[in-house]
């Protein structure tokens, strides 16, 4: 009989007593301990048993777990005499930044010290007796939500201090996510005050304190050295390009052709794998994310499962806000072609606003992207991969965020797609500016189109959501090479029964049009004078079923003709 999939469970011990279905991961422990290295940084894509880890080792080392031997009887470490032996004999120190994601960095703040707070509370046996003197009983007193920085940043390196001083042994630190607070600082503009308090902390805990035994962090990306982690020469980093641990997070193929034969699936390995395998860890391809592999073996329906988890807020920012060429990139990678582009794993937020190749690293490191090849430029010394979306399921997820960057509050996105498909431009007219009056906002169109407003990123990102809807019946591109110049978008029908659409934008400029029509007449005189119809005709698209259309931009203004 197969195993209940229980989801959503992070805690192994829940897992272990209740005989939820589980693949055993516990080999990771021997292969971390057996390195030997001080501070391990392993970053991984969002849903992939990081949180179980961390709790896994927790139960593993932590002398609080010390006779629950009955948790890993019949797992893989238990069979390692050694390992039987060390289980139960450190003191571990586990916090987790997960639940940390806030607008404002003073709310920010005062979560970790929340953390911290709740820490010294479950080690509040400390104070009693003669094990520490006055003047630390006073600082283990200060730990509280409304604590200074001085005390915040040193409390895990005095924390330290004391349990090795109760236990005569060092201590094992882990922190889980430590990388959720750098990311909502980047979204919500707090960026320096939070490197600022998370490098003292850092910096505290790892790297100045003789107490430390063993230290494990995780999260999705490996924020740069010089911001976060400039202090810490003691660190370990473990990318997803990596050899350690490459089968230590997510399911391999032969751990998921395992679990659908359990589940009486085995007919399905076909689809499950075109919806969900993708990812690669070092050496080692055809990784599956657990969460859609446990959502699918309890629903037994394909969905996107994984890519719903979250708002995918930073993705969405990078790929809203970005230049015209970011949204070409996408519109490539949406068709299912390939991207080239030098990789750099340590994330610099800073830099992504104008760091193309920091965008795309960080959509590797977040799992939306995969690496078909790798190359080495022995001339330029850089590394360089070709990249593609990760599986249907990643997919799926784009092209409904860009469907929703028009469709939200009730405007007139889907109703204008219609209307161009019927050739309505009365319409068309009516519906693009309800779209523009409630989007336009959202990509900083401006009025001005000069300065550092760019109103192309608008039209860029309104491709990107006619291609999520009228995927499978056109091939969507924009900015391309055709006859003379380069084209606003172009619409290539996949069906004989529908026309070849062209379309140019033109920003209104009072200096060389009088008017909004005017505008609309230069936008089609130039797709006539550029011969931007070449390539539909070289397709053997007739002329007359080729429409062509100029849009007129002034503010949130548009004139369709």
């Amino acid at each position: 009989m197969p195993r209940t999939i229980g989801i959503g469970h992070q805690d192994f011990e829940q897992l272990i007593t209740n005989d939820y279905f589980y693949i055993d991961k516990t080999m990771f422990i021997r292969e971390w301990w057996e390195r030997g290295d001080s501070v391990t940084l392993i970053t991984r894509p969002r849903r992939f048993g990081k949180t179980l880890m961390m709790n896994t080792v927790e139960k593993f080392f932590s002398v609080k777990y010390a006779k629950r031997e009955d948790l890993f009887q019949g797992l893989e470490i238990w069979k390692e005499e050694a390992y039987r032996r060390l289980k139960g004999t450190y003191p571990v120190i586990s916090l987790s930044f997960a639940t940390i994601k806030d607008t404002k960095y003073e709310v920010v703040r005062k979560r970790i010290c929340q953390i911290l707070t709740s820490l010294y509370s479950e080690y509040r046996f400390l104070v009693e007796g003669d094990l520490l003197d006055e003047k630390e009983k006073s600082f283990f007193a200060s730990v509280a939500v409304d604590m200074d920085d001085a005390t915040a940043t040193y409390a895990l390196h005095e924390l330290s201090f004391y349990l090795s001083r109760y236990y005569k042994k060092k201590v094992i630190i882990l922190l889980d996510e430590y990388d959720t607070p750098m990311q909502e600082a980047y979204v919500n503009g707090y960026w320096e005050e939070i490197v600022a308090f998370t490098r003292s902390l850092f910096n505290a805990a790892f790297k100045t304190n003789p107490y430390l035994e063993r230290a494990i962090m995780t999260g999705i990306t490996r924020v740069s050295k010089e911001s976060i982690f400039s202090d810490l020469n003691n660190l370990e980093v473990v990318t997803t390009t990596s050899e350690k641990y490459e089968t230590s997070f997510g399911f391999t193929q032969e751990e998921v052709w395992s679990a659908l034969e359990e589940y009486g699936l085995s007919d399905q390995k076909k689809h499950v794998k075109d919806w969900y395998d993708g990812f690669t860890f070092g050496n080692k391809r055809d990784i599956y994310n657990p969460w859609s592999i446990l959502n699918y073996l309890d629903k037994r329906k394909f969905s996107t499962y994984w890519a719903n988890t979250s708002s995918n807020s930073l993705a969405g920012k990078l790929i809203r806000e970005g230049s015209k060429r970011i949204k070409m990139m996408m519109e490539d990678l949406l068709e299912g072609k390939v991207l080239h582009t030098e990789i750099d794993e340590q994330i610099a937020f800073n830099q992504l606003n104008h760091n193309e190749s920091a965008i795309w690293s960080l959509l590797l490191a977040s799992g939306y992207l995969r690496v078909e090849r790798f190359f080495f430029d022995q001339e330029w010394l850089r590394e360089e991969y070709d990249l593609v979306l990760t599986n249907r399921e990643v997919r799926f997820m784009f092209q409904k965020m860009f469907r929703n960057w028009f469709t939200g509050g009730g405007c007139g996105y889907n109703e204008f797609v219609e209307a161009l498909l019927r050739d309505d431009l009365e319409e068309m007219n009516i519906y693009m500016n309800q779209v523009t009056e409630q989007t336009f906002s959202s990509f900083d169109t401006g009025k001005r189109p000069s300065g550092s407003a760019e109103p192309e990123r608008f039209y860029h990102g309104f491709v990107l959501g006619l291609l999520a809807e009228l995927r499978g019946r056109y091939i969507l591109t924009s900015n391309r090479e055709s006859g003379f110049g380069r084209y606003d978008v172009m619409l290539e029908p996949l069906h004989e029964a529908d026309d070849g659409i062209l379309i140019e934008f033109k920003v209104f400029r009072p200096e060389k049009e009088r008017t909004l029509k005017d505008a609309v007449k230069s936008a089609l005189d130039q797709i006539e004078e550029k011969r931007y119809a070449a390539v539909l005709e070289a397709k053997g698209i007739a002329p007359e079923r080729i429409r062509r259309y100029g849009f007129a931009f002034e503010g949130k203004k548009v004139l369709i003709g």
